[in-house]
């Protein structure tokens, strides 16, 4: 119920919402495309008489209104930052931000609220800000920067002045309320750009700071109103996970498990960091699971819910373990991705191939289950 509430509180809060930085420079799948309606209130029309229509339909004069710039500059993207915002209303508005990848104008971004994490994936193209794709429930790290959803999502728009407002595919609407809002945070006093979004049930009211990116959201429903405001930019850092890696023991026949902080920088590829770290030794008791020209070639989630991994030859060849021992090294090596992922099936094969071994033989398809009940964890 905590996760299910916790990813409720960020869809509606920060489910919108973007990171922040400088610029530095086989899964579900969807069509790009989109039912966001641009009605842009400063026309040339508009413009050229320096007439806006108010709410009563009558015309005031107004000045010129001027572009602050493009998205970029409120919108840039930075490797290896980690952003804290702190929150207030609820116990999940709190939460950090950290930027799996980037590649050219397109960030996939990882939010943890304590309760639950997500992702986005966000591309800066046209003249927008788009979320083009979302994944709940991603507590592992995966490369999801090709993958689009069918609905997707315009969070900027330029012109970047006040009035500029687009349609949302739920029927609500977004707007640039203000240019130049004053916002102080832990962080630093801004002047911030203001992008107000309304539906008929809620309203929530975001800030951006050029150059540092979102330093403030607001979300109001009803009498209840819910913040979360930028606390911390830590930079040069990588994200940190926490993982359990299984090890067999050849001389009692268990299965023991060490969980290791595992760091990840931006565009550091999963797969080739955990197959290092499965190479470390633990201690003399414990066998090695990966040799030392073992890699993993491919490793992803699929749609079926299985986790598929694929391991070079080097694998079985360097094992040098009789049925018994390769048994528990497969299923330490099963234990560790599945866990890892979340799921109790995965699909192990060696270049693409079931695996075949002199001891272990797995048919076309067939898959292994994740067992832990039996391990012994290593303090």
């Amino acid at each position: 119920m905590k996760k299910i509430i916790a990813f409720f509180v960020a869809v509606i809060l920060i489910g919108n919402l973007a990171g922040c930085g400088v610029n530095s420079g086989k899964t579900n799948t969807g069509n790009n495309s989109t039912d966001n309606k641009t009605v842009n209130n400063n026309s040339k029309s508009e413009n050229s008489s320096n007439n806006t229509q108010n709410s009563s339909g009558n015309k005031e004069n107004t000045e010129p209104k001027a572009n602050l710039g493009t998205i970029e500059e409120y919108y840039p993207l930075k490797k290896n930052v980690h952003y804290i915002y702190e929150g207030a209303g609820n116990e999940f508005a709190s939460y950090d931000l950290y930027n799996d990848y980037i590649s050219g104008q397109k960030v996939q971004q990882r939010m943890n609220n304590g309760g639950t994490t997500k992702v986005n994936v966000m591309e800066l193209s046209g003249g927008k800000l788009t979320k083009v794709y979302t994944r709940g429930e991603a507590y592992y790290r995966e490369n999801l920067l090709n993958q689009k959803s069918e609905k997707i999502e315009v969070l900027l728009m330029e012109p970047l002045i006040k009035g500029t407002t687009w349609k949302l595919n739920d029927g609500g609407k977004r707007t640039i309320t203000d240019t130049a809002a004053e916002v102080t945070t832990p962080t630093g006093n801004y002047k911030a750009l203001e992008v107000t979004t309304e539906s008929s049930k809620d309203k929530t009211i975001d800030y951006y700071a050029k150059n540092v990116g979102l330093v403030k959201s607001v979300f109001v429903f009803g009498e209840t109103q819910i913040t979360s405001t930028l606390t911390k930019i830590e930079e040069n850092v990588p994200l940190v996970q926490n993982i359990n890696f299984f090890y067999p023991n050849i001389n009692d026949k268990k299965i023991y498990y060490k969980r290791m902080p595992i760091s990840f920088y931006t565009n550091e590829i999963t797969r080739k960091v955990i197959a290092e770290a499965y190479k470390k030794p633990v201690n003399n008791q414990l066998g090695a699971v990966f040799s030392k020209n073992t890699e993993i070639n491919s490793l992803y989630l699929n749609r079926d819910g299985k986790v598929y991994i694929d391991l070079n030859q080097a694998f079985m060849k360097e094992m040098n373990a009789g049925a018994g021992y390769e048994a528990m090294i497969l299923q330490s090596v099963v234990n560790t991705i599945g866990q890892y992922y979340q799921v109790d099936k995965v699909y192990l094969t060696i270049d693409n191939k079931p695996n075949e071994s002199g001891h272990i033989l797995m048919g076309k398809g067939e898959y292994f289950k994740v067992q832990t009940q039996n391990s012994i964890e290593i303090k």
